[in-house]
């Protein structure tokens, strides 16, 4: 994986740099001293990290719109930077780029219960959310297991997910507006409290767009009200084939749960040993299914899970009996990711999304990968909507395993493109999976959303080197291609 090389005309300015920012973002708003800047070197994906030139922490929309003037006028590159959560390298910085931090837009503005609404700012996190609502009922649906820490900017910014997800859907399908700054300061507001808003879906271009459009200051997003049950199954299965095929044919039966993730064994004993969540030990797979709505149907469904469950060979099949019960099922799924950090020294998470018919081919040519390259998977996923999280355990003090486990991810991510699926669930494209974009789109596909880019940052200055797997400017797109002294489409005007 390979950065923009870094300009040097921009490193020799960096007290420049540093000093025009201080007079935008006064007091400890702006970082310049090596020390300071160390914490921002890397995101979720710990593998890779640079020291950026400088980093601000604004606390308004107009030193945003300030800084951001002031860096595109100057040729400034800017990384916009939430909790720092992202796995895919999404707010790794540039060493020749600013860090634009948004941690300090940290408050809940607005609860609307009568339009099912709250007005958040960025750095409010996913959990904070819910908790400020659901003593009145509510709560927000989407809940991406990193929810105590990611914030809603970032979530924004990734369309995250959640196990909530396959019923409540992504963060697109609870966003109802967004204030954004724009590269050239200009501020911009995008939807608001209405159920949807009239002329392009611009908030859904934003929504997913990985910071590489705008920055986000003001987060317009719908509440729920919490349905009346909620029931938690474990389902314990002889081989991960089974687990696989019973998630089809839950969906098959017109049953969409609320939840609908899956573990592996090693995920499994990785998570029972962390937390204690009671799950079957003996299990070579294991589903978690929740069913809510009102008492009588949740008995329904959770009796046809049962069923199906056990037409495929279930060797556990539990239902929870308390709302303490519940979370406890639910609190080693949580908590599967830092569980498996206990057993392996480093490990890497992807994210690929696959149709669920295919989940036993993949996850059998997972297991088969992995003995190729010599090195252990963990499978946590959401398998309801076909969202695979596989986390390839390695040793990064060991000489080549740090490479071995990239090569097998991109083939795993290859393998869902070609089973019809896609390169990103929720995680994003960021550096991580940049390079493999074209196993997924052509030249004319990638061409088409640089565009996009260049509509909103024609200087490519926020967050470059993301996503686009080939480096290059706005302008080398609109170069007419001369052919034997003719170009396509003479008759078209030139401007």
């Amino acid at each position: 994986m390979r950065m923009p090389a870094p300009d040097p005309a921009l490193l020799a300015r960096k007290t420049q740099i540093v000093r025009a920012l201080q007079t935008l973002v006064s007091g400890e708003g702006v970082i310049g001293d090596p020390a300071g800047l160390v914490p921002y070197q890397s995101d979720g994906l710990s593998a890779y990290r640079q020291t950026p030139l400088a980093v601000v922490l604004p606390e308004t929309t107009a030193q945003v719109s300030a800084v951001l003037a002031w860096c595109q006028k100057n040729g400034v590159k800017v990384v916009p930077r939430g909790a720092g959560t992202s796995l895919s390298g999404g707010a790794l910085p540039l060493q020749d780029g600013v860090v634009l931090g948004m941690a300090k837009f940290n408050q809940i503005l607005e609860v609307d219960y009568a339009n099912r609404c709250a007005v958040v700012q960025p750095g409010v996190t996913n959990l904070a959310i819910t908790g400020a609502v659901e003593a009145d009922g509510f709560y927000y649906a989407p809940d991406p297991s990193s929810q105590v820490a990611c914030t809603i900017g970032g979530n924004v910014a990734e369309n995250s997910g959640g196990v909530h997800c396959l019923k409540y859907g992504l963060t697109t399908n609870n966003l109802l507006g967004c204030e954004i700054v724009l590269m050239s300061g200009e501020v911009v507001r995008l939807g608001g409290k209405g159920f949807d808003a009239a002329g392009y879906d611009l908030l859904g271009v934003i929504t997913g767009s990985e910071g590489l459009l705008g920055v986000v200051t003001e987060v317009t997003v719908r509440l729920l009200t919490k349905p009346d049950t909620a029931r938690a199954m474990l389902l314990g299965f002889p081989s991960v084939k089974a687990a696989g095929a019973t998630v089809g044919d839950i969906i098959a039966a017109g049953v969409i749960p609320a939840g609908l993730e899956m573990m592996d064994r090693p995920a499994l004993l990785a998570a029972e040993a962390f937390v204690g969540a009671g799950y079957p030990t003996n299990a070579k797979a294991l589903l978690i299914v929740e069913l809510d709505g009102p008492e009588a149907e949740c008995a329904e469904l959770s009796a046809r899970v049962a069923e199906l469950a056990k037409a495929r060979g279930a060797t556990t099949v539990r239902t929870s009996t308390s709302e303490d019960e519940r979370l406890r099922f639910w609190a080693g799924r949580k908590a599967a990711f830092p569980a498996v950090g206990r057993i392996s020294p480093d490990y890497y998470c992807m994210d690929g999304t696959i149709p669920r018919r295919q989940l036993p081919r993949v996850l059998t040519q997972i297991a088969r990968m992995s003995r190729a390259y010599g090195l252990g998977v963990a499978n946590v996923f959401h398998a309801g909507d076909g969202n695979l999280h596989p986390l390839i355990l390695y040793d990064a003090d060991e000489p080549g395993q740090l490479e071995a486990a990239e090569a097998f991810g991109a083939d795993i991510l290859r393998l869902c493109v070609s089973v019809g699926g896609v390169l990103t669930g929720e995680h994003g494209v960021g550096v991580e999976k940049r390079d493999l974009m074209g196993e997924m789109f052509n030249e004319t596909d990638l061409a088409c959303q640089q565009r996009v880019k260049c509509a909103f940052d024609p200087d490519s200055l926020l967050n470059p080197g993301k996503v686009f797997p080939r480096l290059h400017r706005c302008a080398e797109l609109g170069r007419v291609h001369v052919h034997r002294g003719a170009v396509a489409f003479p008759e078209l005007p030139r401007f």
